[in-house]
């Protein structure tokens, strides 16, 4: 009888834990984001320098670089004019965080003096 009751609070334990895994599986989660840029570089060695410091401010904010200037082919209508940058976030928030910490507002300057572009944020879809 012993046995018996030890062995269904076994099963009770597991089943609990079980269940309550998925329900933390099925906790809705914010969709990423990304900051996409679009960046026309007029002064390399400064632009360098951008990268540079702005690589830890993006790893602190939990963003991982996507595409970093790599090649682009264009599908349909016009290429982009420059470079194209493309940096994941967690979430939106995250992606906003970093766009105005002071951390990156402080090294913005550097890549406005060194180049042009338009940069955007866009929200995922959810997971």
């Amino acid at each position: 009888m012993r046995d018996m009751m030890r062995a269904a609070l076994a099963v009770t334990a597991i089943v609990a834990a079980t269940t309550g895994a998925r329900a933390a599986d099925a906790a809705p989660k914010a969709p990423k984001a990304y900051v996409i840029g679009e960046v026309n570089v007029s002064d390399a060695e400064t632009y360098k320098t951008y990268a540079a410091k702005t690589s830890p401010i993006v790893a602190k904010f939990g963003g991982i670089y996507i595409a970093r200037g790599g090649q682009t082919v264009p599908v349909e209508g016009a290429g982009p004019a420059g470079r194209i940058v493309v940096i994941e976030f967690p979430s939106l928030a995250a992606a906003k965080a970093f766009e105005s910490s002071a951390e990156y507002l402080k090294v913005a300057p550097i890549r406005q003096r060194s180049s042009t572009g338009r940069f955007f944020i866009v929200e995922g879809t959810a997971p």
